[in-house]
């Protein structure tokens, strides 16, 4: 099973840069009460919604506005450094969309509320950033900072990756020969996207984009959202049978991989033994 998606799929991965020179990244706010609004996308919120944090003092910086442009940053960042990998190995990248929303939003997945948590949807090759669950990261699961928030909109943006490279539909052909392997390759596969992220922020290491402190925040919260943590939160209880991602410690060490060698071709989750 391993092999199938390693020799079809991942070690097409090495060597991947994305062209997005010219390419724009297009941020939009749903508000699941009407469309999408390109020129101001915090208008559309619905009218109980006040822009800012709740109990924000008139003429404070509005959080909400701050937020959005931080993502929308590292989005267009990330979909450059893949764009460049792509060029150097002489292929094309085809950006994604990437969509920030309240409330709900409908995509080609499904309908998604704002529990839903950030995700990315293979049928219609976007991101999906659920706005409030930064502020939960930060908050109630105790990984705040920007790289933080960064590591999450590289870590959806890492499934972008893998659908355009075939990963997606190799682990999905697998699931369908083999369902007994699912549970798997679908932790395997999320922290390909882990590692993918990683890779990343090796390159803003590179530049010098990086601050005291950055890297830890990214850890922080590639562990904050381990299914160990998140399970221990929501029913006091680990079932390892039952993770989709994998543990705070797998998804710490495979953002870690990534950072580190900075190589895309280190994130072959599929073939290591035990991720």
């Amino acid at each position: 099973m391993a092999s199938l998606v390693r020799k079809r799929s991942f070690l097409r991965l090495i060597g991947l840069v994305f062209v997005i020179a010219a390419a724009v990244v297009t941020i939009l706010v749903v508000t699941g009460r009407g469309g999408f609004d390109y020129d101001d996308p915090f208008e559309t919120f619905p009218a109980d919604q006040p822009r800012g944090s709740a109990g924000s003092v008139p003429g404070a910086p509005d959080l909400d506005r701050r937020l959005l442009g931080f993502l929308s940053f590292v989005a267009r960042d990330v979909q450059g450094f893949w764009g460049r990998e792509f060029e150097g190995a002489g292929r094309d990248y085809q950006p994604a969309h990437v969509v920030a929303f309240r409330s709900a939003v409908r995509s080609r997945c499904g309908l998604a509320s704002d529990g839903t948590g950030p995700f990315y949807c293979p049928l219609d090759r976007r991101v999906y950033l659920d706005m409030p669950f930064f502020r939960i990261l930060a908050v109630e699961f105790g990984a705040p900072g920007d790289f933080a928030q960064a590591y999450v909109v590289a870590h959806e943006l890492g499934h972008h990756v893998q659908t355009i490279t075939g990963v997606t539909a190799q682990v999905m052909e697998a699931t369908a020969s083999d369902p007994a392997a699912a549970h798997d390759l679908s932790i395997r596969f999320e922290l390909q996207a882990d590692c993918l992220a990683g890779v990343w922020g090796h390159s803003t290491y590179e530049r010098g984009l990086l601050e005291r402190g950055d890297l830890d925040e990214g850890l922080r919260a590639a562990a904050a959202v381990g299914d160990d943590v998140v399970q221990v939160r929501a029913r006091g209880r680990i079932d390892p049978e039952t993770w989709t991602h994998g543990s705070a410690e797998q998804r710490r060490n495979w953002f870690l991989r990534g950072f580190v060698s900075g190589d895309p071709s280190g994130c072959d989750t599929f073939s290591v033994a035990e991720p």
